[in-house]
């Protein structure tokens, strides 16, 4: 099939998604996410064949990607999460770090362990932040919580893909992490100084008009901070994610009466688009044969969807703030637990240097499927919507 009639058939499976999702949810709460890469697969090559890659569709793909990891950048209100929550936070992704580093390294080795072991550590905040949002947990503590908690978890595993994964030095990564981050901290500085009164009446005037100021700077600052990441030889993901904060810091601090109103259609273009081509192609690029052929491969899986709960969710449910109660520090791990986005990046990356073998990605990736389609659901359970309202209005004194 070409491009474009690819291009058509994962547009038909967006659409075909969010109808089956709403369809099957009043009986069994199945994540959007989920309906997406099914499908992807059922078309893909290894199924009924009828869609394939390209150039086009992969770099439409690697732009959602991109989109994914900005918009929860974007979602992260770093005054809420500061302190106590954020340092506890930073302190259970170490400790995930270093045991899945150490499990995983003793069961494949370290060239193959490093990628499994990264991949562990991961927390998928783009599909765990959006059914938050729709069950009205998001503006809660727990939801704060999570936000902390995820964001440590994308940032994190970003980080270590520069420092682990990038096939440099220690040294040579390291210094060009500190360029990035002097950048990044220059931007930042820009972004949160006072604009002139034009800025917010030009994001205002054009609001509702074809020039669609506001979201086209976004999309620049995108652009601009993708364009630094591959620049300094770093993963486009982190650069992703830094321009998600600082599109929040200028929108916020410039045009707060009109930021909702500019990521509502940022939201449109990413979740409307680019992230449901992401997910479709990850479908379409699984390699269902390798999963499916051999025994070891099925056997892996739900080692690696145990790996998940006792890497990424013990050490978080251990560290979690004290004030959650028992059950909340269950929902807590569970969507912690929770992996896809850079499962699939780590995965790509280590079957393209040779390192991970198709079947272990394969089971990787099937493994942070399944975590999305059994972790969010079952935390939910464990919150319940009463918890949602009891505690939304509440504000602790340090968080």
């Amino acid at each position: 099939m070409s491009q474009a009639g690819t291009l058509i058939l994962i547009m038909t499976i967006a659409v075909l998604a969010p109808l089956l999702a709403h369809g099957i949810s009043r009986r069994l709460p199945v994540p959007l996410v989920i309906f997406e890469i099914g499908l992807g697969i059922l078309v893909g090559p290894d199924v009924l064949g009828w869609a394939g890659d390209g150039a086009v569709i992969d770099a439409l793909a690697d732009l959602g990607l991109a989109m994914l990891i900005f918009l929860a950048g974007y979602e992260i209100e770093f005054d809420k999460i500061r302190g106590a929550t954020l340092k506890r936070s930073a302190a259970a992704w170490l400790v995930s770090l270093a045991a899945g580093l150490g499990l995983a390294t003793l069961l494949s080795g370290f060239d193959r362990g490093v990628f499994i072991g990264t991949a562990l550590t991961s927390t998928a905040l783009g599909v765990v932040l959006p059914m938050l949002r729709d069950a009205g947990d998001l503006r809660s503590r727990f939801g704060s919580v999570m936000s902390a908690v995820g964001a440590v978890g994308e940032f994190g595993p970003i980080i270590a893909i520069a420092l682990l994964l990038s096939g440099r030095s220690w040294g040579e990564s390291t210094a060009l992490l500190a360029a990035f981050a002097l950048l990044t901290a220059g931007a930042v500085w820009w972004a949160m100084r006072p604009r002139p009164p034009w800025f917010a009446k030009v994001i205002a005037a054009t609001l509702h008009s074809s020039g669609q100021f506001a979201v086209r700077l976004v999309v620049l600052l995108l652009a601009v901070m993708l364009g630094l990441s591959q620049a300094l030889g770093l993963d486009t993901l982190l650069g992703a994610f830094a321009a998600g904060m600082l599109a929040r810091l200028v929108l916020h601090g410039a045009a707060p009466e009109s930021a909702g109103s500019v990521v509502e259609r940022v939201e449109a273009m990413g979740f409307g688009f680019l992230v449901p081509v992401f997910y479709v192609v990850t479908g379409i690029e699984f390699d269902l044969d390798a999963l499916l052929s051999g025994g070891r491969a099925l056997l892996l899986l739900p080692g690696f969807l145990l790996l998940f709960l006792l890497v990424r969710g013990f050490p978080v449910y251990a560290l979690a703030p004290p004030d959650l109660g028992t059950r909340d520090r269950r929902a807590l791990a569970l969507f912690a637990s929770t992996a896809l986005p850079l499962v699939v990046a780590i995965t790509t990356i280590g079957v393209d240097e040779g390192s991970l073998h198709t079947d272990e990605a394969a089971a990787l990736v099937g493994a942070a499927m399944l975590s999305v389609l059994l972790f969010p659901s079952a935390g939910l359970r464990l919150r319940g919507a009463r918890a949602a309202r009891r505690d939304v209005a509440k504000e602790p004194e340090s968080w």
